[in-house]
């Protein structure tokens, strides 16, 4: 078995190791103002089903309530917006480790042409967005 040129190897990890948190950065901390917004805001992770009758859009929202997203559907595209704010018992807290983003999120997603009737609720940390589908 042929050794591995140790140098290589590590510049090959590392340049790896970038691209990852490249992606991971551009997934989910992409700051950027969005058209009719004025303040930057990143991009909460999705998973989006689909059945004949509607689609269901999981969105990874912890902590958040769903009261306070908003889901609108703009031109065929349904944008899901809020904020992500600390609890007010934890704001003067010594933060250790903060790895969920905060502060306004914005998500967008494409739907086929129709009529959809959206409703939300929570599950397992996560906002659910129920669009049935109008025939």
């Amino acid at each position: 078995m042929p050794r591995k040129d140790p140098v290589n190897w590590m510049l090959s990890e590392a340049i790896d190791s970038l691209a990852r948190a490249e992606r991971l950065r551009q997934q989910f901390f992409n700051l950027q103002s969005r058209a009719g917004s004025p303040e930057p805001s990143w991009e909460p992770p999705i998973d989006v089903l689909e059945t004949d009758r509607e689609f269901l859009i999981l969105v990874a929202l912890p902590g958040v309530d769903p009261d306070q997203v908003e889901a609108i559907i703009q031109d065929g595209t349904l944008v899901i917006s809020g904020h992500r704010v600390l609890p007010a018992e934890l704001r003067t807290a010594r933060i250790h480790r903060l790895e969920l983003p905060q502060g306004r999120f914005e998500r967008r997603i494409a739907l086929p042409t129709g009529r959809y009737a959206v409703s939300r609720f929570a599950i397992n940390g996560c906002i659910a967005l129920r669009l049935a589908k109008s025939v």
